[in-house]
């Protein structure tokens, strides 16, 4: 098959989750193209086209890390390719990374949607993608029963009434924020409570959530596959962050290190209850983040976490998940355009 991922960029890309993915493709024998979000072109009478960058067939590469280092090395070829001579689009660019390129937050959303009308299968769906774009509002949709009590706001006062509901012990994050950056614990004895909800809320909304005291031990991400947690040789891919000395924060990117876990009732209860809303939506790929009964987090945009399984003595899940996307495109010819993409997305 041809399958195109979409990165934020390909010169800045890093060695992660979506690495090991189009390696383990190449690997298989796949045509992998990667693309940044900036390398859609539109034109009203031709199907969209892509400006890819291609790792030929005949290139080995013993390792994602190699991999990535042929993608963006001089040897990697850059190629046109029509978005109708490819057979998946998957979608893995990170918006909450766009820092200084607004433009780019819902390029690969937006794009996504026209490739998906072209009749090229989108992982995760795109229409999907657009309604989850801001994650920790889909989140919000969920049973309340497995969430933390919150409050999404740009308002101080009811920010402040919220701390006080709360025993003055809050979390207080951007609503469209992501790897632990601008994540504050606010306890009663913060002396710049004020002056944190204005930084935040100069971003835009703010997510005011309750304080889990097991955060202590760490937080759980459990990555799904249709509506599963995937599993190879009996192991399921769950890697339990924990928070460095003196850090609240369990995002790896915040200094946490991997250690391994059990997948316990309370993260059964949690999928059990969340699983038929993202096979129903078209989620294909997504992260839940776990405090011991209560899902704080939901990533359906750019779940990773993948990289690190191999230091907790977990099988890389890599081939799981390019068995899955082959499994799909023989359904797509199989029913020769009869089944929806979201339907696609999700089927086993």
């Amino acid at each position: 098959m041809k399958i195109c991922f979409v990165l934020n960029d390909v010169a800045t890309e890093k060695n992660g989750t979506s690495t090991a993915l189009m390696a383990e493709a190449h690997a298989r024998g796949h045509e992998v193209y990667a693309m940044g979000v900036g390398d859609f072109n539109f034109h009203h009478d031709a199907p969209i086209s892509i400006n890819s960058t291609h790792v030929s067939k005949d290139t080995k590469t013993k390792s994602p890390a190699k991999f990535l280092e042929a993608l963006q090395g001089s040897k990697a070829k850059k190629k046109k390719i029509s978005s109708k001579d490819i057979d998946v689009l998957f979608i893995r660019n990170n918006p909450t990374e766009e820092d200084s390129r607004q433009w780019a937050e819902q390029a690969g959303v937006a794009f996504g949607r026209m490739i998906q009308q072209e009749g090229v299968l989108v992982l995760n769906d795109a229409y999907a993608l657009s309604h989850a774009f801001i994650d920790k509002l889909y989140f919000e949709e969920l049973p309340q029963s497995i969430k933390p009590d919150s409050i999404i706001t740009r308002s101080k006062e009811d920010l402040l009434e919220f701390w006080e509901k709360q025993n003055k012990k809050m979390v207080l994050k951007p609503l469209e924020g992501s790897g632990g950056k601008d994540v504050f614990l606010i306890d009663e004895n913060e002396k710049n409570v004020n002056q944190i909800i204005e930084t935040i809320s100069a971003q835009g909304y703010v997510i005011a959530q309750e304080f889990l005291p097991a955060v202590k031990d760490g937080d759980v991400r459990v990555l799904l596959m249709n509506g599963r947690v995937m599993e190879q040789d009996g192991k399921k891919a769950i890697i339990r962050r924990v928070a460095g000395e003196g850090e609240f924060r369990s995002n790896f990117s915040q200094g946490a290190s991997a250690d391994s876990s059990d997948l316990t009732d309370d993260m059964k209860r949690i999928i059990e209850l969340t699983a038929p809303k993202l096979i129903r939506d078209g989620l294909f790929f997504v992260g839940l983040d776990i405090v011991k009964d209560k899902l704080i987090e939901i990533n359906v945009l750019s779940p990773g976490g993948m990289e690190r399984f191999k230091d907790i003595g977990l099988p890389k899940f890599t081939d799981v998940v390019i068995e899955a996307i082959e499994r799909k495109v023989a359904y797509k010819e199989v029913y020769k355009g009869t089944l929806a993409n979201r339907t696609l997305a999700t089927m086993d």
